[in-house]
């Protein structure tokens, strides 16, 4: 007999259909995250199931897959925040992620929106497209220099290590703040400091460290006021890193020069959140890792982990190790 997967949302067709020649396949249809009801529901026939970032699973729908034949939850996202960790572990359940594989994609977004917000590309853009086309003057579209400039960077693994590799090439002194600074690479003008000297001192500030405790609500008023009224924030983390209105009243006191998020809380942006309606800022949907190879790839690593935990296997990329004994 066939051994159930359920997935949260459709992927790579040609991958779908390697899965559905050896195992039974429900699949959530529409594009949208799936009710928890739906979830729920089909619990009860899943060996494994395969979630997304936007996915809810928590000690509720944990308990239930443990209550009948849940052995995996795989996730295709490096992050895990969405799962309780220790309620899946104190079932047994193995939970896997995507470490890794879209490091330098991300990183290039990250690059990608600090160019566009500090040299208007996304304004510029919009009113070309609305049949507006400005004579040249000294100042229009005149946006901010970004070589020779200071970028701050929250957080130093993997994504803010090569952020900052590419700042290198810019000639950008970079500062880091890290709670741990030990055994962390350092390149060439990359200096560590505290947090509040980072936020003074840099022209670009880009955050790259985990959702905890400690880093929830990070970016607030108070800290939102140290920086430079000609600097940027720009956020490929997670969303909760901000108090979004906070940083909306810097903007509109220009205190603060623009912000690029790509990340929010929640998820989607309410259509009526008054950052949406602020020219110097730029908002994407959640797309730091949406490169064809890059997601693809972790896609692949999210079906090794899954078919993995129901063979009964180590998964092979494992966020709770600890199920497996010494």
């Amino acid at each position: 007999m066939k051994q159930t997967i359920l997935i949260t949302r459709k992927f790579f067709p040609e991958l779908m259909n390697q899965i559905e020649n050896d195992y039974n396949v429900i699949i959530w249809e529409k594009e949208s995250p799936p009710d928890k009801q739906w979830v729920l529901d089909h619990l009860a026939s899943a060996d494994g199931i395969i979630t997304m970032l936007t996915d809810i699973i928590d000690d509720q729908v944990i308990s239930n897959g443990a209550a009948h034949h849940l052995k995996v939850i795989s996730q295709m996202a490096v992050g895990f925040d969405n799962i309780d960790i220790q309620t899946a572990t104190r079932h047994q359940i193995a939970i896997g992620n995507t470490p890794g594989v879209l490091t330098e994609t991300t990183a290039d977004f990250t690059w990608a929106l600090l160019m566009a917000l500090a040299r208007q590309v996304v304004n510029s853009n919009n009113e070309v497209h609305q049949g507006i086309w400005r004579s040249w003057g000294p100042e229009v579209f005149a946006g901010a220099d970004v070589f020779g400039k200071n970028l701050g960077i929250i957080g130093y693994g993997r994504i803010g290590q090569a952020v900052a590799r590419r700042a290198v090439g810019f000639g950008m002194k970079v500062l880091v703040f890290v709670r741990n600074a030990k055994n962390q690479d350092s390149l060439p003008r990359v200096e560590f400091c505290d947090f509040d000297n980072l936020l003074q001192q840099s022209d670009f500030v880009s955050l790259h460290a985990n959702l905890n405790s400690s880093s929830q609500g990070l970016i607030g008023k108070k800290q939102l006021q140290l920086m430079k009224p000609t600097a940027f924030l720009i956020n490929t983390a997670r969303g909760a890193m901000i108090d979004h209105n906070a940083l909306h009243d810097s903007l509109i006191k220009h205190q603060l020069a623009g912000a690029a998020l790509d990340v929010f809380d929640p998820e989607p942006i309410p259509l009526d959140h008054p950052l949406l309606k602020l020219h110097n800022v730029i908002i994407t949907p959640h797309i730091a890792s949406a490169s064809l190879a890059t997601r693809r790839r972790m896609a692949e690593m999210t079906i090794k982990n899954v078919i993995a935990g129901i063979e009964g296997k180590p998964l092979p990329y494992c966020v709770n190790p600890e199920i497996y004994g010494s």
